[in-house]
């Protein structure tokens, strides 16, 4: 995808992703996030404006720039794409110090599993109800694995192996789908995810 008139500014891409209903909407989703991502290692730019912001740190108000890029008008009725959901990964990856209670470990998993389930042809509510914090995700997740791809859980495990923070309610989703999963005719492919359910 080119981005012939690509934004500039965190503003820029907030208001192309508010007034975009396409693709576009989900890349320019999926770059602000990464600006967010940026402010978390360096711990400075234009999430970081304003504040005091420690590099490596993530507090609430980063949490809050992820769920508004995410449930921004031009993408809450599409699933999370992968860029997004990768971004969200990095994201955490950057983060050693954490001081959000928990918010964007929950947006994390959310949206992950919201990935994971639309790109497996899977019914999924809309952003604005799968990510909001008062949504439990047992409440529209897939729980057993008939359906769920394993090219999406094999995505999922390789995005978490080996990071030093592990997401328990991310964790325990794929574990309970691989799980579901030995009963079907992908038993083979189950040895990638073996150190995930421990």
């Amino acid at each position: 995808m080119t981005f012939q008139s690509a934004p500039a500014s965190l503003a820029d891409l907030i208001s192309q992703i508010e007034t975009l209903q396409d693709e576009t909407a989900r890349a320019f989703a999926a770059r602000a996030l990464g600006i967010v991502r940026d402010g978390v290692i360096t711990g400075e730019g234009p999430t970081t404006k304003g504040r005091i912001h420690f590099s490596r740190s993530l507090d609430s108000d980063d949490a809050a720039w992820c769920a508004r890029i995410l449930t921004a008008a031009g993408v809450k009725d599409m699933p999370v794409s992968r860029a997004e959901a990768e971004t969200l990964f990095q994201i955490s990856e950057a983060a050693a110090d954490r001081t959000d209670d928990g918010l964007f470990d929950d947006l994390l998993a959310k949206a992950v599993v919201h990935h994971a389930a639309s790109a497996s042809g899977l019914p999924v509510p809309s952003r604005a109800v799968a990510l909001s914090p008062e949504t439990d995700i047992e409440s529209w997740a897939p729980t057993a694995a008939v359906g769920v791809s394993i090219e999406v859980l094999e995505w999922i495990a390789t995005q978490m192996r080996g990071k030093r923070r592990s997401n328990r309610v991310l964790k325990s989703m794929v574990a309970s789908t691989v799980i579901g999963a030995a009963t079907l005719p992908m038993l083979a492919n189950l040895p990638s995810f073996i150190d995930m359910s421990t």
